[in-house]
């Protein structure tokens, strides 16, 4: 299509060391041959068939791309160029090498909550200039929040990854099941429609994280941690947040709000007191110093959280089908009415609890039941095929045969056509000999009043010859033939 370059990336970029990879994208170091200036280049994979679950299909990728070709903002990845090739998309984008900003807090021995804030700031303002432009961006996490450089005072945030990003268009239901389980909104675990609202929560979930070192939801199992969003089951655990201030944890519970109209939008969030720099000029001036250390946050339980998320989750951590899993979603959905029919059915919930337990002890009798009956089936069918095959091997013959007979036929009918074609040949020959013949009797002109010669035996001959020709031919052969020995003059 027009937004991707059908020419070889290796004929203008120098491609080096892979710096990344998830699910279907390979992200490798790359340097742009006649300016020598570095990029990233991303290598989506294509999905080949409608039918294949394996790679992106490339509407998703030109939705990435025309997001991505829209934003220009200090704390957003900018994309370079695009390319395109048999298996993949490529997506030059704005290396950003200062790596993950929970990895760089990790190091650090200790972190103040206006450090934090100054983080989370900057977050807010690349999110705010995404939905300035009605931009969702669905994916919001710590493994999506780079540094541009680390080795600098304050190093600037970038946000990347927009492959789940969506414009939210006005009077359109948009509803989708993706992410990563640990930072989606409830409305995305629920199936409900979706909005900018939903990264403000991830938001919340992020802040929680860096302020604690713990996740909010998390448990022990997927399952377990979409129940606890879906609920909305966290709490400020005194032994993680002894050292937070009450600004701080008000503010996380204003963007963990289940309640889409009730969460913070991106102005207020940005207004907060917490995230304004005049509140912490404030607090510091009038802060004791031994108070102010208090407020230090200890950065340990924040290196732990951020190896164990490296080590346990798989890459992006998301849902490895989640559109097959939205999908099924949806039937769901399309099905809710005949669920609340067979819902009034019975006379409690705990009936239909009995009766799923029910199902669920017998279904190996049933699985057994059902294979033995797909066994008898398939029996059938192979009897069927075996009819249907020695049927075809019948009438194969059947052809066989009549093609035989076909060609004996014919050759039967070529044979009498070579016949007859020898038969008026002689015949042909006779005639001419005989018109030769007569041709040579002398012609009287009827004197004495008795009929000529040659009329007379002309006539006999001609019916004679007619007849025989008749009888042996059928007529067939009259219609080339003259055989007319009249004088010229004469009547026969």
């Amino acid at each position: 299509m027009d937004l991707f370059k059908q020419q070889r990336v290796e004929d203008f970029y120098e491609i080096g060391e892979e710096l990344g990879s998830g699910q279907f994208a390979i992200v490798k170091q790359c340097t742009e041959k006649h300016t020598g200036v570095h990029f990233a280049a991303k290598f989506i994979k294509k999905r080949q068939s409608m039918a294949s679950s394996r790679g992106v299909r490339l509407e998703e990728i030109e939705r990435e791309v025309n997001i991505l070709q829209q934003l220009q903002h200090a704390n957003i990845v900018r994309l370079h160029d695009v390319y395109e090739n048999r298996t993949d998309v490529v997506l030059i984008l704005e290396l950003v090498s200062g790596g993950e900003l929970f990895d760089f807090l990790a190091q650090k021995e200790s972190l103040s909550e206006e450090e934090a804030t100054q983080f989370i700031k900057q977050i807010l303002e690349g999110v705010n200039y995404l939905h300035a432009r009605k931009i969702a961006h669905f994916d919001l996490k710590p493994e999506n929040i780079m540094l541009l450089d680390k080795n600098v005072s304050l190093p600037r945030i970038k946000l990347i990854d927009f492959g789940l990003a969506h414009k939210i268009e006005a009077g359109v239901e948009f509803k989708n099941i993706f992410g990563t389980p640990e930072f989606v909104a409830p409305e995305i675990v629920n199936y409900e429609p979706l909005g900018l609202e939903a990264d403000m929560w991830s938001i919340g979930v992020i802040t929680y994280i860096l302020l604690s070192g713990a996740s909010p939801f998390l448990g022990e199992t997927k399952q377990d941690t979409l129940e606890n969003i879906s609920d909305v089951n966290y709490e400020f655990d005194e032994e993680l947040f002894c050292h937070t201030s009450d600004l701080a944890k008000r503010f996380i519970s204003q963007l963990l709000e289940k309640d889409k109209r009730k969460r913070l939008s991106i102005q207020e969030a940005l207004n907060h007191p917490w995230i304004k720099v005049s509140h912490w000029r404030e607090e510091n001036k009038t802060q004791e110093p031994k108070k102010r250390e208090r407020r230090q946050l200890k950065t340990k339980r924040l290196r732990e959280y951020t190896i164990k998320s490296h080590s346990s989750m798989p890459p992006n951590n998301t849902y490895v089908n989640f559109e097959r899993f939205a999908q099924v979603v949806e039937d769901i959905d399309q099905m809710e009415s005949s669920f609340v029919n067979l819902a009034a059915a019975h006379d409690s919930l705990q009936e239909d609890i009995d009766a799923m337990v029910s199902i669920y002890n017998d279904k190996e009798a049933w699985y057994k039941e059902e294979s033995e009956g797909v066994r008898q089936e398939l029996s059938q069918i192979r009897y069927e095929f075996r009819k249907v095959e020695a049927l075809k091997r019948s009438l194969q013959d059947d052809i066989q045969a009549f093609g035989h007979s076909l060609n004996s036929v014919c050759s039967r009918y070529k044979e009498r056509m070579s016949n007859f074609d020898l038969l008026q040949q002689e015949l042909s020959e006779e005639l001419k000999w005989v018109q030769e013949v007569m041709a040579s009797f002398p012609m009287d002109g009827g004197v004495s009043g008795y009929p000529n010669f040659c009329t007379v035996i002309n006539n006999d001959v001609n019916e004679a010859l007619k007849e025989l020709l008749k009888r042996s031919c059928g007529g067939e052969l009259l219609s080339g033939m003259n055989l007319d020995f009249t004088e010229p003059g004469q009547q026969r």
